[in-house]
């Protein structure tokens, strides 16, 4: 079963709606991006980070034409150092190569060891887009739906204004 066929039907027994757009690959933001011109939604990026001795992982969650500034997310989750995990972490942990994690890389997490951040900027939006753990498809949710995804899950998160 592909990636995105589980993510599917997690959404359907969590009762939640989607929209879907299917698309040629994209790698980066800015070209999954031109695929879904016009469609209503933030269009987030997700970064797998991890703190220096590679101890605690991070997801953080935040509208793709942001930056980053990892120095003020360090001060915000009380982290010295944070960076970016290897692409054989990131398949350890969300069983997801570098240029697709999603929100619905916690359905792989096994070891529930992953801390979700949200900024906040992005929160009063009503919908959210996620690549569907494959880069040929875009999936819309609303941004309760993206709770509820999380919390039934069992995953706590942080809002976090970066």
């Amino acid at each position: 079963m592909g990636q995105y066929q589980i993510v599917y039907e997690a959404l359907e027994r969590m009762g939640i709606t989607y929209d879907l757009v299917e698309h040629p690959p994209a790698l980066t933001t800015e070209e999954a991006d031109s695929y879904i011109v016009g469609k209503e939604g933030v269009r987030t990026k997700s970064l797998f980070l991890c703190n220096r001795k590679k101890t605690a992982y991070y997801l953080v969650i935040m509208d793709d034409t942001k930056r980053l500034n990892m120095k003020k997310l360090g001060e915000i989750i009380n982290e010295k150092s944070m960076s970016f995990c290897s692409p054989e972490k990131l398949m350890k942990k969300m069983s997801l190569p570098p240029g697709i994690v999603s929100l619905f890389g916690l359905l792989n997490n096994s070891e529930h060891d992953i801390k979700v951040c949200l900024d906040k900027e992005m929160l009063s939006e009503k919908y959210m887009s996620f690549h569907a753990n494959d880069n040929t498809k875009t999936i819309f949710i609303s941004t309760d739906d993206m709770y509820k995804f999380i919390t039934t899950l069992d995953y706590e998160y942080s809002i976090i204004d970066l």
